[in-house]
């Protein structure tokens, strides 16, 4: 995804190197035999009981509730002029990468017939009922690249949510990239993960879906998929991973890059809105061990509800002391669609507290501060946000607990889901670590963590972000990690028995020289690196890519560095030279063959040790 930094704010490209050479290796391969569809796990009968949230008796006190604000667009289906208004987002969103609109599509439950629903940046649509076949869409909702010249590699920040879908072609097109999740939907037919024309694409998450008919990637590069069933999975370009999927393809890995988990050994669904009556909840799902396929189709799913009641409900332009005193008085946050500019961290204390975004809601630290930090507690839900870095340099974004955080939270742990984290893009910003777990059995289920390789405030200085990701805590588990163009390491591991199920990595583009990524006698820093006093870790489906265009010439070591000792384990990793531009010399430590020439062909161990 590169380019030169002279885009402004609503504009789109200007120049385009590294995510338009890719793609023509990628394309459609043929289709093995398709898999049975499976049914869905079973799920509770009855809605459960909220729980009470203690609220402050002192003065003063916030109101819990209220309205959704003006960029939260709820239709029900006697709404008229619903396929103008989405049109008209649309248009306003469709290339406005780096823009500050910010917009959230609800439809109560019921039946819409005749609906094209195209999400450009920033845009979210979600149905309102328990289950997605509450609310079933006789149309489609539609990602494509025609902004962009069939090119959907930069086809971020857009999500889909709870819905029901029954293509008028028999196919839903969701040709998007990073940031870009699929939940809870149920497509009653066929998906297509490419631009129309079958361009460069560079995705994406599906997770709690059902796929009646086949997923097609086609030019899709990458893809991770968790407890879901799909009806089939066509073909593979460089790494397709799987976790407790029904009609997942085989273990495979390399030919084809099928990695392919019979479950997910921890998995908590993402919170959501819906509607009980005319009265609206914010559902959170149970947490499941050895999870497979989704959560629903069988009755009420299993979780607990909340009512609006005990959440503040955030407008863009409340302070940081005000989200702050919410949090004291026992509220959880909904964060309505917009820019919150942050003086001083937002601050979670409370066990079970939600911090819930809609519509990309997006955090920025104004002054050098943490944007949010959370206590060494119980079952924090962090979810369906972006935190932007500020023009000061932070030096965290985002902290999961304090510095030595030790408590066990096996039984309830912390979740963070859909929160994305950006330096630079929309404008110049600097953090030297961007995500920081300290608590331990933390799940990081969906990130794209990104420092900018185009739009506005870009260069090796101007957005310096050394770090991406930091786990200290014990017991970590990331399904779907995205974490590209680090000045240094993209991510550190440091904590014990951590686990990642799904990784995806891209060097930093713009390195001056090899001298600017030296690492001591080593050259460059690893995409992936476990930390050397970890005794147990163990990795799924990572893999590392280089595009030094810049300095063509540069060389990079490996893409994962780690402990060589048998508690340490990896399985189906590769690393890609994208047109040449820079060499891997090896895949894992001193192991795996060297990238060559302009092939960009992976390099790939298949377990490590």
């Amino acid at each position: 995804m590169s380019q030169t930094p002279t885009d402004t704010p609503d504009s789109g490209p200007s120049t385009v190197a590294r995510r338009t050479v890719l793609g023509a290796m990628a394309a459609g391969a043929a289709a093995p035999g398709l898999l049975a569809l499976s049914s869905p796990a079973s799920a509770s009968p009855a809605e459960p009981a909220a729980p009470a949230a203690p609220v402050s008796r002192k003065a003063a006190a916030l109101p819990g509730g209220g309205d959704l604000g003006p960029n939260v667009l709820v239709f029900s289906p006697s709404t008229p002029g619903i396929q103008a208004k989405l049109d008209q987002i649309f248009r306003q969103q469709e290339s406005a990468q780096f823009g500050t609109g910010r917009y959230a599509f609800l439809f109560k439950p019921g039946t819409y017939s005749g609906l094209n629903a195209q999400l450009g940046f920033y845009t979210s649509i979600a149905g309102l009922g328990l289950s997605p076949d509450d609310t079933t869409i006789n149309g489609d909702v539609t990602v494509d690249a025609g902004w962009f010249n069939g090119n959907a590699t930069q086809n971020f920040w857009r999500s889909a949510e709870n819905l029901a879908l029954s293509p008028v072609s028999g196919t839903n097109r969701w040709a998007v990239a990073q940031a870009a999740p699929f939940r809870r939907m149920h497509v009653k037919g066929g998906l297509n993960l490419a631009p129309d024309g079958y361009g460069w694409a560079s995705g994406g998450y599906i997770a709690d879906s059902r796929i009646d008919g086949s997923v097609g990637p086609y030019s899709q590069q990458q893809w991770y998929t968790r407890d879901s069933s799909v009806g089939g999975w066509v073909n593979a370009v460089w790494n397709m991973v799987f976790s407790g999927v029904q009609g997942a393809p085989a273990q495979s890995f390399p030919n084809p890059p099928y990695t392919t988990l019979d479950t997910t050994p921890v998995s908590r669904e993402k919170p959501f809105l819906y509607l009980n009556g005319s009265e609206y909840r914010v559902f959170l799902p149970e947490k499941r061990v050895n999870a497979r396929g989704t959560t629903w189709g069988n009755g009420t799913p299993r979780g607990t509800s909340l009512p609006l009641a005990q959440f503040y409900v955030a407008k863009p332009g409340v302070t940081a002391a005000t989200l702050n005193a919410a949090l004291a008085q026992g509220l959880h946050l909904l964060l309505t669609p917009g820019i919150y500019h942050l003086d001083q961290p937002i601050q979670v204390n409370r066990a079970g507290t939600v911090v819930l975004g809609l519509g990309y809601a997006t955090l920025i630290p104004d002054n050098g501060v943490t944007a949010l930090r959370t206590a060494d507690v119980d079952g924090v839900r962090l979810a369906g946000f972006l935190i932007d870095a500020g023009p000061v340099n932070s030096n965290t974004l985002l902290e999961v607990g304090p510095a030595g955080a030790s408590a066990d939270h096996s039984a309830n742990p912390t979740t963070v889901q859909d929160v994305f984290v950006r330096i630079g893009g929309a404008g110049a910003g600097k953090a030297t670590t961007s995500m920081v777990v300290n608590s331990r059995h933390t799940i990081i289920d969906h990130t794209w963590v990104w420092r900018a390789d185009h739009g506005t405030g870009v260069g090796w200085e101007t957005n310096r972000a050394d770090y991406g990701i930091r786990v200290n805590g014990a017991d970590v588990l990331a399904t779907g990690l995205f974490v590209e163009h680090f000045n240094k390491y993209d991510v550190q591991w440091y904590g014990e028995r951590g686990r990642t199920i799904f990784f995806q990595n891209e060097k930093a583009y713009d390195a001056p020289n090899q001298a600017a990524i030296q690492n001591g006698s080593v050259k460059g820093y690893a995409a992936y690196k476990v930390g050397d006093a970890v005794t147990a870790h163990e990795g799924w489906g990572l893999g590392s890519y280089c595009y030094y265009n810049v300095d063509p010439t540069i060389v990079q070591h490996n893409g994962f560095s780690a402990p060589n000792r048998p508690g340490v384990k990896f399985h189906g990793l590769l690393v890609i030279s994208l047109g040449g531009n820079g060499q891997y010399e090896r895949v894992v430590n001193d192991t795996g063959a060297p990238t060559s020439g302009t092939s960009t062909v992976p390099s790939t161990v298949v377990s490590y040790p």
